[in-house]
């Protein structure tokens, strides 16, 4: 957006400036205390009684009876404008007085320093259209002695006032001071620092200000600077100043886009460029300055914050540099544009709009003398605070890294270093000359001398080698890879081509460096997005009714497009996608599909995306990491040293105009009063502009209006776009106009709806991203996107709760007032339970939440807000407030209990009204009580997101164990023990106290649990135990899970296991969870009791014919290959598929299982007796060395190895784990389908199985083994428990 902007109506002349300013002291009103500053200083006032820190440190702003009457703010009106008013660009008086002078009149006397001050602002419509202004602020003697009169006798009024308050603290320790800027604190007494009318002379601040369509920075500047040095020369300028006014005012044209115009100041020519429409777009601010002021590092972390669209508040104490640092930021996004509220210069009086909990870029202005602890912030959780003239910065919590950061840092670093800057910024020259350095043209020349300015890079080269910070900066070259030694430092450009530049040296320098850096960042986009086009979703209805719905569309495949990119890009890219400069860039990609009305913006990107991609047709380095540094960086040079080598236009000089004899008087050292009559309009047939503007320029003229947004044609594609971008903000601009308590409410109002909007469209969001996946299960294989992208959810989400916590607060404590609230109502609870006024209502039982068979035998866990917010306290991982509230959320996320917990929070009304003024979002019955039924949607899905993000912290985990209580469990006399494993690690083995059924231990996070490994000594006289299920419970998230066993441990007992491996699943809270066959992949649930009781007397073993035995064994594949399908961070748990109820072994054991023999009466036989048989006889083969085929032989051995090495496992598994772990080993090897072709050609199998076993039959055997093959092109890793003790 920068360097856009412009008026409403289509028909404006193409004129370089609209208005010329004048503003200062209006003698007929006198002094008048600034009121906006007084309701500010009323404002604090009533915090400071209420027991709140204030605002912002009192002496910023406001009448303060502690300041001396020469700090006081008085009010500055707009003196005289010209011309009255221009149809395309109103005239906005308030804006225009606020933001020429933001902190109303300053005085001063003979002694203070009195430099004129130049800077720079913007006006933004609330259609987002854009005005700049340029304003030169300097001091001119009061010679009304009316005025000077008042300002005695407010110094009268002071001194009483002061010695009254201050007569006890002689001893010179008072804090007002050394607050007074001037006043060294070894004044004693303020009043000195006075004025005296018989000895002092006053001066007061004017400003002269030109309101321009485009942001020419350095011309206007030169302007300015002209005509006030014409009215402090000794001799009159050549002809009155009337006559430059007009001039500027109505014969200097804008140039044509591509073109360079030159016109006349008062003593010099003025030069201006334009960049043509295929150039990166205007931008008339020096970067240097920024790198200079924040150094490299910072100026990165601060474009990342912009990007992701956090609150940005730059702190400085002159308007310039908070201008410069704002403009660059949000000009070095190209092609995206900042959509949020954008004011980069606060007056004093919109202090309140801090409060806005909607993103924003703000400049606020210091005074130079407090730090930043004194400034109190309504909101930090995610502001990015930029002390610009200290090189410091605050900045949100877990900011992702820009990709390839380092390389792109190298790339920028060189550049600057080219032009003697080093790159971690020039804070030691900033600090010194701060005072000194106000880069004005007259000043130049002993700026130079002082080294300020590079006069020539080996020069500043030079003062680096000798200065005290070179160290530092050579070991952060030397981190960056560039070498200060090899650095060719550039040549004086001028001198070394053939092209005379009609700019000095050191403007040429700058738009060098300026072109260089911005093409640097402009490629690192161009590359990023190199094909985004591929992913934009076009609508398939048409326009119109694509609008309506624009709210519900997906306009970008982010799913896919993240799929493609390298893992490190991705905590920054998935962020990224979400902002609203990413919709709206998108959304002007399907408003514009052909070229001609294209924004300027996107064809200009457009190009250079096509251009791209035609060089990597041959080299495909798109979707790699590999950095590709910037090639376009000469071509655009070129292209302004051209322009400014052969000027395309010139405008006509100033000339005499039709003036009144004795008009135009000149008064040296005084701005005159112009004659209105003659500056009012322009010449009636315009024949100036006319003469200029060859017949091209006017038949572009409505084209490149149009193309630059520079006066927004007002057709059906405007409004959409424009809608568009107001889709995300309710509000985009505060309206800098007089502040009136309806205004401020209905601005609040505003915000309260737009948070409500987004809360809406936030849980909507997430959602569908939970749902959709889990219905339709469709992934992108390898890339493990998802997880970044729930994250990314989850914390934009955090950010919005913060946001609408800190909406109206009363009084700011600690960073995060979710935290803060919550802490408050902790205290509330504790003071009431030990006054004992609370009743346990508030605690319940959660009867009604878990009501599964876990109820009868585990307490319930019960819920409870304070309880959650301990178990975050109690992890001491996170260190600040912010960290905490957002782990609680994810806490409550997790537990499905978000929405009851800030229902519970905010039903305390006293602490909500002691907390929030009544405007405040939390106050709004129905917004509050939408927003928790929104919060309530989650409850829908399962989220994990605190379980999987803080992997490190220690859990407690109450583990429950249920024998039979029919089969004696209370003889039992060996000793027990168990060993629990998860998704992210697994415990040691853990030993039970005997007849100890239920414990609770601590352990690092295990994530999602899977199996339980269950077993015991064996000592004792009674070494049996038939275990029914084990029951384990993480103690913070609640999540319980069940394994069941349902068979005996003990040594001559069904298989004749001491230990098993039980396969969990998580109990939902759903009533009937056992009852249910659950046969959703979602959900497997494990080995049931019955079908393990049933092994052990396989006489009445329910007959599964082989339909049914083939159906599950597909079943259970189908499940594995599915699994591989989906994105890693989704897939379930593998062991489940494998071991589970539906799993790959139960189906195979079933068809080992179908025909065989029944054994003699009370002799169990097993699979595994079988498979050692089968091993037996391959290995007897072998010796007798009748090898049918050589594949056959490696398959044989294979198969003999394995169960040989399962039979010597340490490990009491029994002969059912045995099976399942040879099932697990082969499905991991990709051998299962040749042990089955292998076994079915066995003698043995002849003797064991029936005739109508399915093993026996040829084609049952094929269609096995070609199901069993699919597993082959999955890489299947085992879980431990599972292949403890094998070591193939």
């Amino acid at each position: 957006m920068s360097g856009g902007g412009g008026g409403g109506g289509g028909s404006a002349p193409s004129r370089f400036a609209d208005y010329f300013v004048i503003c200062g002291l209006d003698i007929e009103t006198g002094l008048e205390p600034d009121e906006l500053s007084a309701l500010c200083q009323y404002i604090q006032a009533s915090k400071a009684r209420d027991g709140a820190s204030p605002f912002i440190s009192s002496t910023t702003e406001g009448e303060n009876f502690e300041q001396t009457p020469l700090r006081r703010t008085f009010k500055s009106k707009v003196l005289a404008r010209y011309p009255e008013n221009v149809e395309w660009n109103p005239f906005d008086q308030d804006a225009v007085g606020m933001l020429c002078m933001p902190k109303g009149l300053a005085f001063k006397t003979q002694a203070d320093p009195r430099e004129p001050q130049f800077h720079a602002f913007i006006i933004t419509r609330e259609d987002g259209s854009r005005t700049f202004g340029f304003a030169l602020t300097f001091y001119e003697e009061v010679t009304s002695k009316q005025i000077c009169s008042a300002m005695q006798t407010l110094y009268h009024m002071h001194n009483a006032e002061y010695d009254v308050l201050h007569a006890p603290l002689a001893d010179g320790g008072d804090q007002s001071g050394t607050e007074d800027g001037e006043g060294t604190p070894g004044t004693k007494l303020q009043r000195f620092n006075s004025y005296d009318i018989s000895r002092d002379t006053l001066y007061v601040s004017k400003c002269i200000c030109l309101i321009t369509p485009m942001s020419f920075m350095k011309a206007c500047r030169s302007v300015l600077e002209q005509l006030h040095q014409a009215v402090t020369s000794p001799q009159p300028p050549p002809l009155p100043l009337e006559s430059y006014i007009y001039n500027v005012l109505y014969e200097v044209p804008l140039p044509p886009p591509g073109r360079s115009l030159k016109f006349s100041g008062v003593y010099g020519p003025i030069i201006c460029q334009r960049p043509s429409t295929n150039e990166l777009p205007l931008f008339d601010f020096p970067v240097k300055e920024v790198f200079e002021l924040l150094g490299v590092e910072n100026v990165f972390q601060l474009f990342t914050c912009a990007l992701l669209e956090f609150q940005i508040l730059l702190y400085s104490q002159h308007y310039q540099r908070l201008m410069t640092v704002a403009e660059t930021i949000t000009a070095l996004m190209f092609p995206f544009q900042w959509q949020h509220v954008y004011v980069p210069i606060l007056p004093a009086s919109l202090l309140h709009f801090l409060d806005a909990p909607v993103p924003y870029l703000m400049g606020l202005h210091s005074n130079g003398l407090d730090d930043r602890s004194k400034l109190e912030l309504p909101q930090e959780a995610n502001l990015c605070f930029v002390d610009v003239d200290n090189q410091f910065i605050e900045l949100p919590e877990d900011l992702p890294q820009f990709p390839n950061k380092l390389e792109f840092v190298q790339e920028v670093s060189k550049i600057l270093m080219a032009f003697g800057i080093p790159p971690e910024g020039n804070l030691h020259c900033s600090e010194s000359t701060s005072k000194l350095k106000r880069l004005r043209a007259s000043e130049l020349v002993s700026d130079k001398r002082n080294g300020n300015i590079a006069g020539s890079p080996l020069h500043s080269y030079e003062l680096l080698k000798e200065n005290e910070t070179i160290a530092r900066l050579q070991a952060l070259v030397k981190r960056t890879g560039v070498s200060l030694e090899k650095l060719e430092v550039r040549e004086d450009p001028s001198s070394n081509k053939d092209l005379k530049v009609q700019c000095d040296e050191e403007e040429l320098r700058i738009y060098q460096l300026n072109i260089q850096i911005r093409e640097v960042f402009a490629n690192r986009f161009t590359q990023m997005f190199a094909d985004y086009e591929v992913f934009v979703i076009q609508p398939s209805q048409d326009k119109e009714s694509w609008f309506t719905n624009r709210e519900q569309m997906q306009n970008f495949d982010k799913a896919s497009f993240l799929s493609d990119q390298p893992e490190p890009y991705l905590p920054f890219l998935s962020r990224f996608l979400e902002t609203q400069m990413f919709a709206s860039f998108i959304d002007n990609k399907i408003m514009c599909h052909d070229d001609d009305d294209k924004d300027p913006v996107l064809r200009v990107f457009d190009s250079r995306v096509d251009k791209i991609r035609l060089l990597n047709v041959r080299t495909p380095t798109l979707r790699t990491s590999m950095y590709q540094k910037c090639t376009t960086v000469d071509e655009a040079e070129k292209a302004i040293e051209l322009r400014l080598a052969k000027i395309d236009h010139t405008a006509v000089h100033p000339h005499l105009l039709d003036m009144k004899i004795g008009q135009g008087k000149y008064e040296p050292g005084f701005f005159p009063k112009l004659q209105s009559d003659v500056l009012s309009t322009g010449p009636a047939s315009n024949k100036w502009t006319k003469r200029n503007a060859p017949a091209q320029w006017r038949r572009k003229d409505r084209q490149k209006q149009h193309t630059e947004h520079l006066r927004l044609d007002n057709d059906q594609r405007e409004k959409y776009i424009q809608e568009a971008r107001n889709m995300g903000s309710t509000i985009r601009q505060p309206k800098l106009s007089n502040l009136s308590p309806s205004v401020i409410a209905q601005t609040n109002w505003k915000f309260v709806e737009g948070l409500l909007k987004e809360c809406r469209n936030k849980t909507k969001r997430m959602l569908v991203e939970k749902m959709g996946r889990e219905a339709v299960e469709l992934g992108h294989g390898e890339v493990n996107i998802t997880g970044v992208e729930e994250n990314t959810l989850i914390a934009s989400l955090c950010d919005l709760l913060e946001r609408i916590w800190s909406h109206g607060l009363q009084v700011k404590q600690g960073k995060s007032a979710l935290w803060s609230h919550l802490l408050h109502y902790q205290e509330n609870r504790q003071r009431k339970l030990t006054s004992g006024s609370l009743n346990t209502s508030g605690i319940l039982l959660d009867s009604e939440r878990r009501k599964s068979d876990a109820t009868a035998v585990m307490s319930p866990l019960r819920v409870s807000l304070i309880q959650d917010m301990r178990h975050i306290q109690n992890i001491g991982e996170i260190k600040t407030d912010v960290g905490k509230a957002r782990a609680w959320v994810r806490l409550s996320m997790e537990k499905k209990l978000l929405s009851r917990h800030l229902k519970q929070l905010l039903s305390d009304h006293e602490l909500t009204k002691k907390l929030y003024k009544r405007y405040a979002f939390l106050r709004c019955d129905d917004e509050k009580e939408q927003f928790l039924y929104h919060l309530l949607s989650f409850n829908a899905v399962d989220y994990f997101c605190f379980t999987n993000v803080f992997t490190t912290i220690l859990i407690p985990y109450h583990i429950l164990i249920v024998p039979s209580k029919k089969l004696g469990g209370s003889m039992f006399t060996a000793n027990p023990w168990i060993c629990i494993s998860g998704e992210l690690g697994e415990t040691h083995i853990l030993q039970i106290p005997r007849n100890m059924l239920e414990m609770t231990f601590e352990y690092q996070n295990l994530g999602k649990l899977t199996t339980v490994q269950i077993g015991h000594d064996n000592s004792g006289l009674y070494a049996k135990w038939l275990v029914e299920y084990v029951m384990v419970r993480n103690e913070i998230t609640g999540h319980t899970y069940k394994f069941p066993c349902g068979r005996w441990l003990g040594k001559g007992m069904d298989d004749g296991s001491l230990e098993r491996v039980l396969v969990g699943e998580l109990l939902t809270s759903l009533p009937e969870v056992d009852e249910r066959p659950c046969r959703t992949p979602p959900l497997q649930q494990s080995p049931s009791v019955i079908r393990r009781l049933v092994t052990i007397s396989p006489n009445n073993k329910p007959k599964l014919n082989t339909g049914q035995i083939q159906e599950s064994i597909g079943e259970a594949v189908n499940g594995i290959v599915k699994h591989f399908h989906k994105p890693e961070k989704e897939r379930g748990s593998l062991t489940l598929l494998l071991c589970g109820e539906c799993g790959l072994v139960s189906a195979l054991e079933q068809a080992f299982q179908h025909g065989f023999k029944s054994p003699r009466l009370f002799k169990n036989v097993f699979i595994w007796d079988f498979l050692e048989k089968a091993q037996t006889y391959y290995e007897t083969l072998e010796q007798s060395e009748v090898v049918p085929e050589e594949n056959w032989h490696t398959r044989a051995q294979n198969f003999c190895r394995f169960v040989t090495a399962i039979n010597n496992t340490p490990r009491n598994i029994g002969k059912d784990g045995k099976f399942q772990m040879l099932v697990c080993l082969g499905a991991r090897d990709h051998l299962l389908h040749h042990w089955i072709a292998l076994l079915a050609d066995c003698p043995i199998t002849a003797h064991m199985y029936e005739d109508v076993a399915l093993i026996k039959d040829h084609t049952l055997v094929n269609s096995l083994i070609r199901v069993l093959q699919t597993l082959q092109e999955f890489n299947i890793t085992l879980e431990t428990s599972l292949v403890k003790g094998i070591d193939i």
